[in-house]
């Protein structure tokens, strides 16, 4: 793969000088792909000029803004790998993936300095906005950066055991954009506005990378705010957008929805876990198309799609694999599932990270023997017409009389119960059966919460008698992860 083909913001400064490639929402700011570009080169120009080379770390520690892609145009180009932080971790947990990961600097805002206990060890550059010269004409940086060159370091949220730095390469973000693509409506008119943050492979790979590399336009939110993403469908010429339920559920329940303009949007993309059927129909009712898919941080991450015209007739599916994603569902035995038989998903594909950050071990297990395939971890199955549907994660499984027992497929029919608003359903120890279930429910305002035992008659009318959880207890809400996704570890640690 050629310099140039990985050099995506050199190219539209070529074709596209004038057009616009990034706004910062905050500010108002907007950059063309001529001024990205500009500053990507000067960028790289100026740490290599500071003694970093191809493979240096540099960690940044602050929200999206328009120096933040100018970083990631400099990394293209020169080869040095940005370790996006997490400034919602504490000091302590910072300071663990800053000792992993070993950046030669740190570039941060100074309102998260006070999360660096470990600045005393590492080189902090913080006043480098005199360093961007966005309208400067500058020299093209010609580094030696390949396929297999590292570009980000993305470190999970640590939601079991310590974060693990997953590898993006420049050859996993082509494919990955390439695949997007395909499977989307991606291209140089593709408008949208990012909400999530730069420390999750949602901030960088799932819609913002892809469009840059395409030609479009991003229009940065540093926080979420539901009625202000309204607003800007409209103000934004929204075409595409992406979002987890939790999101799209305030959205739908701010004033301004029903009188927001949706009309260039084609879809909205949804990720992180299923979209209930009941929120979908909301958006239908406005003529908003939803798109169910499935991806992980260290496989591409766009991996599946649901055509939007199944979004109710295959409720619960996450699709088919996109174009270059090769997948396969091994049962315990090691041999493949057959139709609706469940498996643990393996993915293969020029999307597959290639290593955890120092971790061989780590590695190593999160591949076949023959080191051929990625083992998702994913519990799945395939209906007749090829359709996938997850049915747990692997380790959320439990076994309760010698039996497999999957919490999502629980968790679904807890949902349709009336006045529930969420559910989680966790195993804990039982002296005779080894393990069972615990039914943690979130129920709506208001609600006349039924007792236990009307709660599981419902439960026994739709799934076998050693699925129904023994123990049930209530909840405000739910703890949620940096990702918006339900932190089951806490809930583990803290109930069972």
């Amino acid at each position: 793969m050629s310099q140039y083909r990985l050099d995506w913001f050199t190219k539209w400064a070529i074709y596209r000088p004038e057009k616009p490639a990034i706004k910062d929402q905050q500010t108002g700011e907007v950059l063309n792909y001529r001024q990205l570009n500009n500053s990507g080169n000067h960028l790289a120009l100026w740490f290599e000029s500071l003694g970093y080379k191809k493979g240096d770390r540099i960690a940044v520690l602050a929200e999206f803004c328009l120096e933040y892609i100018a970083l990631y145009a400099a990394a293209q180009k020169s080869g040095i790998v940005l370790v996006p932080l997490n400034y919602r971790l504490s000091a302590t947990e910072l300071e663990y993936i800053l000792g992993e990961a070993q950046p030669g600097c740190i570039l941060y805002e100074d309102k998260f300095s006070h999360l660096l206990i470990y600045k005393e060890k590492i080189k902090p550059l913080t006043d480098i906005r005199n360093h961007w010269n966005f309208d400067e004409l500058i020299p093209a940086f010609n580094g030696d950066v390949v396929e297999d060159d590292a570009l980000l370091i993305l470190y999970t949220s640590g939601s079991s055991g310590l974060p693990k730095g997953v590898l993006y390469t420049h050859k996993m973000t082509f494919w990955n954009s390439i695949n997007t693509a395909m499977s989307l409506v991606i291209n140089s008119n593709t408008h949208t506005v990012n909400v999530m943050p730069p420390f999750h492979t949602g901030g960088w790979n799932v819609l913002l990378a892809p469009i840059l590399h395409h030609g479009g336009y991003v229009c940065m939110v540093k926080k979420f705010d539901p009625y202000l993403v309204n607003e800007l469908m409209s103000s934004e010429s929204v075409t595409v957008f992406m979002g987890v339920p939790t999101m799209l559920h305030m959205m739908a329940q701010q004033d301004n929805f029903t009188h927001s303009n949706f009309d260039t949007l084609l879809y909205i993309i949804v990720g992180g876990e299923p979209m209930p059927i009941p929120l979908i129909e909301q958006y239908d009712v406005l003529g908003v198309a939803i798109r169910q898919g499935y991806g992980m941080t260290e496989v591409g991450p766009n991996l599946t799609s649901l055509p939007e015209q199944d979004a109710i007739r295959k409720k619960g599916s996450i699709g088919w694999p996109n174009f270059y994603v090769d997948i396969r569902v091994v049962k315990e035995d090691g041999t493949d599932a057959n139709i609706d038989e469940t498996g643990e998903l393996w993915l293969k594909g020029p999307m597959v990270m290639p290593a955890y950050w120092n971790n061989k071990e780590l590695t190593e297990m999160a591949f076949s023997p023959d080191g051929q395939w990625f083992k998702s971890g994913d519990l799945v199955r395939r209906d007749d017409e090829g359709y996938i549907f997850v049915v747990d994660r692997l380790k959320n499984m439990y076994i309760s009389g010698g039996e497999n027992v999957y919490p999502a497929e629980i968790e679904r029919v807890i949902n349709t119960i009336e006045d529930v608003s969420e559910s989680v359903v966790i195993g804990v120890k039982d002296e005779k059966w080894g393990e069972v279930g615990k039914a943690i429910i979130v129920w709506k305002p208001g609600a006349n919460i039924p007792s236990d035992e009307r709660i599981r008659d419902n439960i026994a009318t739709q799934l076998a008698k050693f699925k129904i959880p023994k123990y049930f207890m209530s909840l405000e809400e739910l703890p949620k992860n940096d990702a918006g996704k339900l932190d089951r570890a806490k809930l583990k640690k803290l109930y069972s």
